[in-house]
């Protein structure tokens, strides 16, 4: 079949059925519409979803209908949709990666509507490549707690000698993630990121918890550690929220966290816009920035 055009010169051999079809209702947004969007944020987005163990959070019907949260593959899954084996449990089911722009057009075709991979590649398993922490705010948390935490966290990162980077998630927080070079284990850099997060609550216990009670999240903002766990994972940097509103997970520069932007500021429109005429990618020195984790 020939390969079909979709923006900036990229192209795909997947062919999406039905491309009309609607996964957010209220926001008009189409499956032609996400992978345009994919298209315009791919270059940035490749090296965080490629090669990576994923996990899907898929809405066939949309985001109005059930919602499935897969690791594993499914009957029909497209084959640019590749099955992995698991290293430490060669006889367990199977994991997901892609490799290329074919795979996250697969992963459209078959509405996973977020991407959620692993913090390393498959070629150091058991080594990850970054640390990150989930700023998740309780009700009545003013957003100036939000990003003054954001910011404590990079000095918190910076003193151990790591580059950290912020993106909002699309949902209600922000993730602050530090670029790691692959040395570490995953116990060792849960354990900082714990470590991290205890200290926070310590110092500051009416600001932050680190430990995820609902009964006593108002008022405080739940310092997340546990993505950074062996299988654990994070929504990935552009990735789509299935939320109403049609967020995105979007990467921002330190210098951009002013109060202006929100957690769900940027969505699958007006990204494109950026993207588009954004020539400056605040994560291009991610992987450069890697430092090893003092253990």
């Amino acid at each position: 079949m020939a390969k079909t055009p979709i923006q900036n010169n990229i192209k795909t051999s997947v062919e999406l059925t039905h491309p009309e079809r609607v996964y957010w209702p209220d926001d008009g947004v189409s499956k032609q519409d996400l992978l345009d969007y994919y298209a315009l944020a791919w270059q940035r987005m490749q090296p965080f979803v490629t090669n990576r163990p994923l996990a899907l959070l898929r809405c066939p019907d949309g985001i109005d209908g059930p919602k499935f949260f897969q690791k594993h593959a499914w009957k029909g899954i497209n084959p640019h949709i590749e099955e992995i084996a698991d290293p430490e449990d060669k006889d367990a089911a199977k994991l997901l990666k892609i490799e290329d722009f074919d795979g996250l057009a697969a992963l459209v075709q078959s509405a996973a509507l977020e991407i959620h991979p692993w913090g390393t590649t498959i070629r150091h398993w058991e080594k990850p490549d970054m640390i990150i922490m989930d700023l998740d705010p309780g009700e009545d948390v003013t957003w100036g707690k939000v990003t003054a935490a954001a910011k404590e966290i990079r000095e918190r990162f910076s003193a151990q000698g790591l580059t950290s980077f912020i993106k909002t998630s699309g949902g209600k927080g922000l993730h602050v993630v530090a670029s790691l070079t692959p040395q570490a284990n995953w116990q060792q850099v849960k354990e900082a990121a714990e470590t991290m997060a205890h200290s926070m609550s310590a110092d500051s216990p009416q600001t932050y918890l680190s430990v995820a009670s609902k009964a006593k999240r108002t008022g405080h903002i739940f310092v997340d550690y546990l993505r950074n766990g062996r299988g654990n994972t994070a929504v990935a940097p552009y990735s789509t929220r299935a939320r109403k509103g049609a967020a995105v997970s979007m990467p921002i520069g330190w210098e951009e966290l002013d109060g202006k932007i929100g957690p769900a500021s940027f969505t699958i429109g007006n990204a494109a816009s950026r993207l588009s005429r954004s020539s400056a990618d605040p994560w291009a020195d991610f992987f450069a920035a890697a430092s090893p984790l003092k253990v």
